[in-house]
């Protein structure tokens, strides 16, 4: 059962994660931690999620927009490090709050609401009529891809806040998919560096048909994503990824992730 739960959620997830540029890693996650302790459930998902964006790169890859990439990705994968450097050091402050939901407890810490709060602003932003006026600047990717970089390092939340750049960076829906698959595969291929130490315990080996067969389910729900991309407008794109945005910000605001 669980096979066929986890490669639901892998295509489904693909299938939407193909236009927003985020998510598939935030939602399989917790799925993968329903039926495995969350040490297996962290390395199955970065390698499904790794895979999938090598198998999107291969599809859209083409249309990079390299300037972006080089403003935006470099910057990103170096503050990664500097927000991984800093995670070590702040993970001894004292949660804000717990509470107990369907029998399971979760808490709110600094990082958490932080992030949480930005990414509220961003979404909001985003589904504001003033605000579809506004470009950012290519010296402003700078600055995208060192929060961006900065906060995934800090918290592996970092798809979103690079989404909600590019967003508005005047790139053209391919552009836009293309770049953010491109960076996100690099910043991927650089924490599955970090994660090496816990796949041999993690026995990834033991569970190589559910690896498989997850990572095959999220290869087909993002070519079926590239099927669709002619039909939707960059308009639904920016819908897209304000609504991810405002989901993933409120579940991360309530310790839910």
């Amino acid at each position: 059962m669980e096979i066929v739960i986890i490669c639901l959620a892998a295509f489904f997830t693909a299938v939407l994660t193909f236009f927003s540029g985020f998510g598939l890693g935030t939602i399989l996650a917790p799925v993968f931690a329903i039926f495995f302790p969350i040490d297996i459930a962290i390395a199955l998902t970065g390698v499904v999620h790794f895979s999938n964006n090598i198998f999107k790169m291969a599809l859209v890859g083409k249309n990079t927009d390299k300037a972006v990439l080089l403003r935006f990705g470099v910057p990103a994968i170096l503050a990664s490090f500097v927000g991984a450097w800093l995670l070590l050091r702040i993970t001894v402050l004292p949660t804000l709050f717990q509470y107990e939901l369907l029998g399971k407890s979760f808490e709110v810490t600094p990082v958490k609401l932080i992030i949480s709060i930005l990414l509220i602003i961003f979404s909001l932003l985003e589904i504001s009529p003033s605000f579809q006026k506004v470009q950012f600047g290519k010296d402003k990717l700078i600055f995208g891809g060192i929060l961006s970089g900065f906060f995934g390092g800090l918290s592996g939340i970092q798809g979103a806040i690079r989404s909600a750049f590019l967003i508005k960076s005047g790139l053209s829906k391919e552009a836009y998919i293309a770049t953010g698959v491109v960076i996100a595969s690099l910043v991927d291929f650089t924490r599955l560096t970090v994660y090496a130490s816990r796949f041999t315990s993690a026995n990834l080996h033991e569970n190589l048909t559910l690896l498989i067969s997850a990572t095959l389910a999220a290869i087909a729900g993002a070519y079926f994503g590239k099927k669709l991309l002619k039909k939707v407008t960059l308009r639904s794109i920016q819908l897209i990824v304000a609504v991810m945005l405002i989901i993933i910000s409120i579940a991360l605001g309530l310790g839910l992730i």
